[in-house]
């Protein structure tokens, strides 16, 4: 596994290390302990393809200008059998290197060996980890906003997985608590209406609580138990009736769940249920853990949580006066399971963004408990707004009327939900173009991503059809591309691997959709410049081997982000 980019960092810094002790030991610098310097890719690189403060941060160091010691450095590296060719001193004291053709004929060779690998690394060195992400109640359709959190936290772990890491993918099934009790009270007055002939509708509220699922999916599941069962419940207690309803409903909506999200390209590797926690008793475990360490207090019959010492804003309500354990007792114990019962090295969380206050109060229950806090991360996603002929689309869940991932799956393409999703950071907000989504033009990123892969499957066929076979090629073939429309091309493919530890360090799967769109853009430069089948036998074979290449990587960074990579548009 190769990470040119990393690699030739590290090179270049094990120069510079070289240089300030052969400048040392010649005198041209005194001796002195050389500070962290940074090495960086120039946003201009006819300025340098990697560029170094090293002389920069040293003046205080070695008691000298910038530029004097920068000019020392240069004096003492060693470029021979490097991958670097020139080295030039520029402004008040940067150090500029300049790469050889090798480095570049090299990259492309690699992607070609690599094939459906390129871009794996082991930066992750195995670390378990788990990322959890949508566990939307099953109380009803998957929302808007599940659609998004689905696309990011497939894609992180996906981004984890190429980065080295062991990932699992887990949706947590809120199947016990408040929200099955508000299911329960639903189903219950929709099925007494069925029973009493009322043709209840979403908008119908004269039988239903406000604070109730008016659903058109609470409706169907009451007249379809109906079917089965008849008014057998009607006149049971509504303890039996509730029970009766959710031990029918909820498997079903569950499997829809499964249903939809497999629809979606997510397979997870397990579901947990909350349900778990209470029947084993590690909800109760932690709470008498917490007691145990004495970081516990009752106050006017609830037991509270001291997070205050652990840096939370306030403290918290563990168990109620009436005996019942709040919401985040299952929610500790749950990540308490992940870390310490299941042993994952980090746990990382997919959550909206109204949970920021959450947040602390969860690392501040696991401190207490004696688990690092910093092995749980959380990304905050915020919400997306549908667009469609430049309005909002209104949403209402309550009515019954909101546009679910189904809906929204039924309206777009797959590729395009999951490319769109990840257009940006999840910290931020942003439009959701339902209509450009669909377009089936430059304008829609990924269709212009898709066709550049499509476009280079078509230039192998009609290679073919021509009766032109592409063959090994050599490092000396690879040494012709000198455009800077081939250089550009092939310094963009050899990002990707460093493109993808980058997405892993920040959770920030959007980073790889920029790369896609990044990559297209060059490969359509490079394809307008320069003519792929030409008289110039090695030259051609040269631009083939690079068209080869990027089409690999097209794949895999598409592969990354859960998306086709057509062979014909």
């Amino acid at each position: 596994m190769v990470n040119p980019i990393l690699d030739v960092k590290q090179e270049c810094r094990n120069l510079i290390e070289k240089a300030f002790a052969g400048a040392i030991a010649s005198g041209a610098l005194t001796e002195g302990e050389v500070p962290a310097f940074n090495i960086e890719i120039p946003a201009d690189t006819s300025h340098g393809d990697l560029s170094t403060n090293a002389a920069m941060v040293s003046a205080r160091a070695f008691h000298k200008a910038p530029k004097m010691i920068a000019e020392a450095l240069t004096a003492a590296l060693d470029l021979t059998g490097t991958s670097f060719e020139r080295v030039e001193v520029a402004g008040p004291g940067f150090i500029n290197f300049f790469l050889g053709r090798k480095w570049f004929s090299q990259d492309v060779l690699n992607v070609l060996s690599e094939k459906e690998s390129y871009g794996r690394t082991s930066f992750g060195e195995g670390k378990r980890v788990l990322v959890e992400f949508v566990s939307a109640n099953p109380t009803g359709p998957m929302h808007i906003g599940n659609a998004r959190g689905g696309a990011i936290g497939d894609t992180l772990a996906s981004v984890l997985d190429w980065a080295g890491y062991g990932v699992n993918r887990e949706f947590y099934v809120n199947d016990a608590g408040n929200q099955i009790n508000k299911f329960g009270l639903s189903l219950s007055l929709r099925y007494l209406q069925v029973c009493n002939g009322i043709e209840g509708t979403p908008e119908d509220n004269d039988y239903m609580p406000e604070d109730s699922y008016h659903g058109q999916d609470i409706i169907d599941h009451a007249k379809a138990f109906y079917a089965i069962n008849g008014d057998k419940y009607k006149d049971v207690s509504e303890e039996e009736r509730r029970a009766a309803l959710v031990a029918y409903a909820l498997p079903l909506n569950i499997a829809g769940l499964e249903r939809d999200l497999l629809r979606y390209r997510i397979k997870y590797d397990n579901w947990f249920r909350e349900s778990t926690l209470h029947n084993n008793g590690e909800a109760a475990k932690v709470v008498q853990m917490l007691t145990d360490r004495g970081y516990t207090y009752e106050q006017e019959g609830a037991l509270w949580f001291k997070a205050t010492e652990f840096g939370a804003d306030k403290d918290f309500v563990l168990r109620r006066s009436n005996g019942f354990f709040t919401y985040v007792v299952p929610d500790i114990a749950y990540h308490y399971n992940k870390l310490v019962v299941r042993g994952y090295d980090k746990a990382i969380d997919v959550l909206g963004a109204d949970h920021h206050g959450y947040v602390p109060r969860l690392k501040a229950a696991l401190q207490a408990l004696g688990v690092d806090p910093d092995r749980l991360d959380v990304v905050l996603m915020q919400m997306v707004r549908l667009v469609r002929k430049g309005e909002v689309v209104k949403l209402s869940k309550r009515s019954g009327k909101a546009i679910t991932l189904v809906t929204l799956l039924d309206d777009i393409p797959i590729d395009a939900a999951r490319f769109f999703f990840n257009l940006r950071e999840a910290n931020s907000q942003f439009d959701f173009d339902l209509d450009l989504a669909v377009e089936q033009t430059s304008s829609n990123p990924v269709y212009y991503v898709q066709y550049a892969h499509a476009r280079i499957c078509s230039i192998m066929n009609k290679l073919a059809a021509e009766g032109i076979s592409p063959r090994a090629v050599t490092e000396e073939d690879l040494n012709r591309l000198e455009t800077p429309e081939e250089t550009e091309l092939i310094r963009r493919i050899a990002q990707f691997p460093a493109e993808l530890v980058d997405a892993a360090k920040n959770y920030d799967p959007a980073r790889i959709t920029r790369y896609t769109t990044d990559l297209a853009t060059l490969f359509h430069k490079f394809y307008n410049a320069c003519k792929v089948i030409c008289d110039d036998e090695p030259l051609m074979q040269a631009r083939i081997a690079l068209c080869e290449a990027t089409r690999t990587t097209l794949k895999n960074a598409l592969t990354v982000l859960g998306i086709t990579a057509p062979t014909s548009m």
